[in-house]
């Protein structure tokens, strides 16, 4: 088995904040995987690339460059540096989300992406977030959680996070655009969001951030 800590669930349970805050307590690197895809989503934007078209997404996925540098604090989000340009800001909105998902079923960006965080769990000690990392990345990883949550609790949830940042909120357009994701991503023909067979499945609407984590930490140390 991989040192490897698999996150996987739809979005807004809260696996950014509780994957880095595991990854503090074990001393493992975070790989926001969300945030790759966000990032990929927000060049073939850009460049206004047709999804459709398989060979403009191939050349515009050979000139990309992504890296991940760690957080400030536990609390914050990683830095997202996509062809040398902080996009970290930029891709954390709902509609970057929804990009996202969309071009997480593209064939070429999913093997590319999956190709780059192979790579980077090789090194081992890391912790994986994002909706297949049990499944697909790193089925072989030696833990693995799913983290779920109520789409209205959710959506509560983010639309706290964007007002914090200053930012406007319909909150019915907000829970709608995660309903619709959650479908999206449950559907889609390759790698879709589901849980992994031996995944520990935790309601995080339930039970709070810090109790998430500890259990979590838990699970880990005494399966070890």
């Amino acid at each position: 088995m991989q040192e490897i800590v698999t996150i996987d669930g739809p979005s807004g349970v809260g696996k950014s904040t509780i994957s880095r805050r595991v990854a503090a307590m074990l001393s493992f690197t975070y790989l926001d995987t969300g945030a790759m895809y966000r990032a990929v989503g927000l060049k073939l934007q850009n460049a206004d690339v047709d999804l459709s078209n398989d060979n403009d997404v191939k050349t515009c996925l050979q000139q990309i460059s992504i890296s991940l540098q760690p957080a400030a604090t536990e609390d914050d989000e990683v830095t997202v540096i996509l062809d040398g340009q902080d996009v970290s800001q930029e891709i954390r909105s709902p509609e970057m989300s929804m990009v996202a998902s969309k071009v997480s079923a593209h064939p070429a960006v999913r093997e590319k992406l999956t190709r780059m965080q192979q790579e980077i769990g090789c090194r081992g000690s890391i912790v994986a977030e994002g909706r297949d990392t049990g499944t697909v990345v790193f089925p072989e990883a030696a833990w693995k959680f799913y983290l779920d949550a109520d789409p209205e609790e959710r959506m509560h949830r983010r639309a706290k996070q964007l007002r914090l940042q200053g930012k406007e909120v319909d909150e019915e357009e907000l829970l709608q655009m995660i309903i619709q994701r959650d479908h999206d991503d449950q559907t889609r023909t390759i790698a879709p969001l589901s849980k992994a067979v031996d995944a520990v499945t935790i309601d995080t609407g339930v039970l709070g951030i810090d109790d998430v984590v500890a259990k979590m930490v838990d699970v880990i140390k005494n399966k070890q």
